[in-house]
């Protein structure tokens, strides 16, 4: 299967086809495409707008998350619990602690609970070390 066109894509066939054709308003069908092209350019301006306020909304859930971590190993059950906030799922506990341990921030391990199952507990990463030791 081919790759899908985007709109821009089909915009610059268009502007071709007209730009080749004896069309006889040629300058208005080349200054409507721009235009569209224009729309299309504000459209995902206004869009990674939009991602960055969403992603800044996500950078206080993750200091939050932050703030609870400690040296002792967590679950994100017991994470969640800690935040006190209904509104507040595993799921997005669990995403904000795998942003940590990218960062290396956090590390996880897996530990066994009190009725056997095994689970991944979080904490704080040991960052006594300095930077000549890391080299």
């Amino acid at each position: 299967m081919a790759d899908k066109m985007t709109k821009r894509d089909w915009f610059e066939e268009i502007r071709a086809i007209v730009e080749g054709s004896d069309y006889e308003d040629v300058a208005g069908a080349l200054e409507f495409i721009d235009h569209q092209v224009e729309l299309l350019d504000a459209k995902a301006v206004k869009a990674a707008e939009r991602a960055a306020a969403k992603k800044a909304d996500g950078d206080d859930l993750r200091q939050t998350v932050l703030g609870i971590l400690t040296e002792e190993a967590q679950t994100a059950d017991d994470i969640t619990a800690a935040i006190g906030d209904e509104t507040i799922t595993k799921a997005k506990v669990v995403a904000r602690l795998a942003q940590l341990c990218k960062a290396n921030v956090a590390e996880k391990e897996q530990v066994k609970t009190e009725d056997g199952r095994r689970v991944m507990a979080y904490r704080l990463c040991d960052i006594s070390y300095s930077a000549d030791e890391a080299e």
